[in-house]
């Protein structure tokens, strides 16, 4: 299969390509410049860089005219703030790419699409009286991402969205989603405190098999939930803690004392005219809870096979503690 990749050069973009290219597809990609410094581009992936919201549609159509396969791991995730409507800003970014790129697919040819979406997409569905969507801009710009791209197998397209959960992994160069936490834990003095609770997780060579799989595989309109590894927060944190070298207790936090600090974190937004992609007053509701999903609900259909996390968070700790040398040396996403 001929695949195209938008945002070939990101940490899943470039998993995915590497996965494809290993199992002997053909593959192109488009992405923003500048390449990550020290990114290895994948042997075979022919790519090109470019703007997709500053390109016409035609322009687009020349680019993947030709392809099987389609690939949408561009976007922006919940780290990123608005000094307006937070949800305008992941609309712009998450789903308006969306809306012009699935016609020109059909028209240019292609037959099978992969959404990057998120995981709390599924928990949105699971937890519907903790109205998710409707407290969290971003999670509702996902939904609706998620809903706008399966209306298209309707139209002729086999359209997969995989709602990834936490993702570990290293992509030298790319300032890893998990800086903050590292910075956080090195900055408490004494103990780690944290919530109850915990998340469903995958290694970035899994999300590449997802990708791939559901490229090859589906047929129609499909959500995959996607999670192998589930881990409480302290399970998690002492596989931090022995990479960042640190010997110390991890105490939980009452469910009420973290919401009281999310309800103070969210003053000082609104004072700094701040809007986040998730209402940090109503965070707990997710934090403090298990966000597990099983292999089973997607990932041994779609062909993932064991990986060792615990390697993959240590690449992800070393790399945070690189970049927070060299700050310079690392770019983070759109916006950053």
């Amino acid at each position: 299969m001929k695949v195209f990749i938008i945002g070939a050069t990101g940490l899943l973009g470039s998993a995915a390509a590497r996965e494809l290219l290993a199992r002997g597809h053909k593959v192109s990609g488009l992405a923003l410049p500048p390449s990550p410094q020290q990114f290895v581009l994948p042997p075979g992936l022919d790519l090109t860089f470019g703007n997709l919201l500053a390109m016409t549609d035609e322009q687009i159509l020349e680019r993947i005219c030709g392809f099987e396969g389609l690939v949408f791991a561009a976007g922006v995730d919940e780290r990123l703030e608005s000094d307006s409507n937070a949800y305008d800003m992941f609309y712009r970014y998450n789903i308006l790419p969306l809306e012009r790129l699935l016609p020109l697919a059909i028209e240019a040819g292609i037959r099978h699409v992969a959404v990057l979406g998120s995981y709390f997409v599924h928990f949105n569905r699971i937890w519907p009286a903790r109205l998710l969507a409707a407290r969290h801009p971003y999670i509702r710009s996902r939904a609706d991402q998620e809903a706008l791209a399966l209306s298209f197998a309707d139209q002729g397209l086999d359209v997969s969205v995989l709602e990834l959960p936490y993702i570990f992994g290293a992509q030298p160069g790319r300032r890893p989603v998990w800086m903050f936490l590292v910075d956080t834990i090195r900055k408490m003095p004494l103990a780690t405190f944290y919530p109850r609770g915990g998340t469903a997780m995958i290694t970035l060579r899994q999300a590449g098999q997802c990708i791939a799989g559901a490229l090859e595989t589906t047929r129609g309109a499909r959500s995959y939930p996607i999670g192998w590894f589930n881990l409480n927060w302290r399970e998690m944190l002492e596989i931090f803690h022995r990479h960042l070298g640190l010997e110390r207790p991890i105490i939980t936090i009452p469910d009420w004392l973290f919401a009281m600090n999310g309800k103070r974190l969210k003053r000082d937004q609104l004072r700094r005219g701040i809007e986040g992609g998730l209402d940090l007053a109503r965070l707990h509701e997710i934090m403090c809870d298990q966000a597990f999903i099983g292999r089973e609900a997607a990932c041994l259909e779609l062909g993932v096979t064991e990986d060792d996390l615990d390697n993959a968070i240590g690449e992800s700790v070393r790399l945070c503690l690189e970049i927070g040398q060299s700050p310079k040396l690392a770019i983070g996403m759109r916006g950053e």
